[in-house]
């Protein structure tokens, strides 16, 4: 399973879509200011792989994502290639 979530950490849609991930037991990708969770151990106690998108996390100016080793970016091609291999995809938190 895929979660997809473009809002930000300090939204209730955004904290709603990693929990629902992290329940689910499922892998997250961050998009548009969903990339924000990629910083500062925001994704603390999620355990899954999160993918965030190249051209959003680069517009948003932010680099210390790559610390974490359960974080890797992915391009547009990447997403679509991760939306059609899962059973199920869910979003837009």
């Amino acid at each position: 399973m895929l979660v997809i979530v473009r809002s930000a950490p300090d939204t209730s849609e955004g904290r709603r879509g990693v929990r629902i991930a992290r329940s689910m037991n499922a892998d997250i990708v961050l998009v548009q200011n969903g990339v924000y969770f990629a910083q500062e151990d925001r994704l603390e106690g999620f355990h899954k792989t999160a993918y965030v998108l190249e051209d959003d996390i680069r517009l948003r100016g932010i680099r210390d994502y790559s610390a974490n080793q359960r974080i890797k970016s992915i391009n547009y091609d990447g997403l679509i290639d991760l939306m059609t291999e899962r059973d199920k995809v869910i979003g837009m938190f």
